[in-house]
């Protein structure tokens, strides 16, 4: 089994080249670091960039953390984990933009494997990322789903993109809204057939982030909007935080396990709202969104 120090290595590269590349498409603001210890085992790097002039908040975390036992949800799911150490290594980023034209933006990579008296029982990779617009563009959109088909090719090209594309669309559902969390991407998890392979494609994951969102970013930051569209994107931010809270696999298993919970709850934007019976006035701007709240096939619709 080849040493996980090795993906540990492109998580803490893959975190730096991220924040210097935010830091510069901001402009204003920069990365603040937290460096904290695990009682339990391990560690991590927080990193939180506030009051920019394009994030309101950029959050980007390391963590590399490990346990002796695991959260008994975990061994009912995989009975083979009952009774095993772990250790888990990822990069987990969600960027919270200023301007409600500017997507809101999630990615993740992961790596996790336990052993039991000194034999790994069990290794997989996963992770993704995807996006959610306020105010959609149909460019953004196309661009998106093209960067995220374009960096599967080496890894079973069309057929890749399409089974993590709906992966995506399935996870990200908020099933109470009967709506997606945003337009998708790319998820998985559980990826463990060949490790060198696994793990490339992790890398082309990670390394695409930024070619799919800093092009919107580019686009997007200087908008100019009113109240109006800043009071939606307040109010649709509460889709992201019933999502984080009620659904997401990592936020649980982070709380579970005894995770540093202001590293696990970094996620939630810094300012939300919510609105009893709010419906946006039919044929808005803000009704249109909805439409883009399901599952489709971006590439063939948006060509």
């Amino acid at each position: 089994m080849p040493d996980i120090d090795n993906v540990r290595s492109y998580l803490t590269g893959l975190q730096d080249r991220i924040c210097m590349a935010i830091t510069a498409a901001d402009g204003s603001a920069v990365f603040a670091e937290d460096v904290w210890q695990r009682s339990e085992g391990g560690g991590g790097r927080t990193r939180v960039l506030r009051d920019g002039a394009v994030f309101e908040q950029a959050g980007i975390g390391f963590s590399d953390v490990s346990g002796s036992t695991l959260p008994p949800s975990a061994s009912v799911a995989r009975p083979e984990l009952a009774g095993a150490s772990w250790r888990a290594v990822g990069v987990s980023l969600v960027f919270h933009p200023r301007n409600p034209y500017l997507p809101t933006t999630h990615a993740n990579v992961r790596h996790f494997r336990a052993q039991r008296d000194g034999e790994t029982v069990a290794w997989w990779f996963g992770g993704g990322f995807d996006l959610t617009p306020f105010y959609p563009f149909d460019e953004d959109v196309l661009h998106w789903h093209r960067s995220a088909r374009d960096l599967c090719a080496a890894f079973g090209g069309q057929a890749r993109y399409d089974a993590h594309k709906r992966w995506c669309d399935e996870y990200f559902f908020l099933k109470h809204r009967h709506e997606t969390r945003g337009v998708g991407g790319l998820f998985f998890d559980d990826l463990h057939t060949d490790f060198d392979t696994d793990f490339a494609y992790l890398q082309a994951v990670g390394d695409g982030f930024l070619d799919a969102y800093l092009p919107i970013v580019a686009r997007r930051k200087h908008l100019p909007y009113g109240e109006r569209e800043r009071q939606f994107q307040l109010y649709r931010r509460g889709r992201y935080v019933e999502f984080n809270l009620v659904f997401d696999r990592g936020t649980l298993f982070g709380l579970q396990s005894g995770g540093r919970s202001e590293s696990i709850l970094m996620s939630l934007p810094p300012l939300v709202r919510w609105e009893y019976g709010y419906s946006p006035e039919p044929a808005s701007a803000e009704a249109r969104l909805l439409d883009y709240l399901r599952p489709r096939d971006w590439l063939q619709e948006l060509r």
